[in-house]
């Protein structure tokens, strides 16, 4: 069986620090992007899979339903895998039809990607609401530990402290 050794919501998926701090520390052998647009993109699902030939990670391309079937039958094989997507909601919905989470990692949702009701959590990092809402509910009902970090090396901000931008 697999295992999910990081997860994490990063709106540019692979990047830099994924491929090189990220996979190092960790220990993984794999990474899953679950995003429907990309796995519905033959030039962006190529641009990413090719990144993996010249770290020895095996790169899979899933949209959420591929992702969760794939769990359902095969518990991710033998890998250990980072899990990146870029919302929020897809966590929620991947955590919902029962794939193991112990850790989601909030690194990166910039504020392009929102509507002015958005707060910034860390500089990387912001959110609306109904966001908190899901990662709340992602903590309190999946006892998934939910933490914002941008790379290994920065400062973790957890959960609560998001729960108080919004009172």
């Amino acid at each position: 069986m697999g295992k999910v050794i990081i997860a994490r919501v990063d709106d540019r998926l692979i990047h830099g620090q994924v491929m090189t701090e990220m996979s190092k520390a960790s220990g993984a052998n794999a990474i899953f992007v679950v995003d429907n647009s990309t796995a519905n993109d033959p030039f962006m699902k190529q641009i990413f899979l090719s990144s993996g030939t010249r770290t020895g990670l095996k790169i899979k391309i899933f949209s959420e339903t591929q992702a969760i079937t794939y769990w359902k039958e095969k518990q991710f094989e033998n890998y250990n895998v980072i899990l990146l997507a870029k919302t929020i909601q897809t966590f929620y919905k991947l955590a919902e039809a029962g794939i193991e989470i112990n850790n989601l990692n909030i690194g990166n949702i910039g504020k392009l990607n929102h509507e002015e009701n958005s707060k910034d959590v860390i500089t990387t990092v912001s959110i609306t609401k109904e966001e908190l809402d899901l990662l709340d509910k992602l903590r309190d009902q999946y006892n998934i530990k939910v933490y914002f970090q941008t790379i290994p090396s920065s400062s973790i901000v957890k959960l609560d402290e998001a729960d108080k931008l919004f009172k």
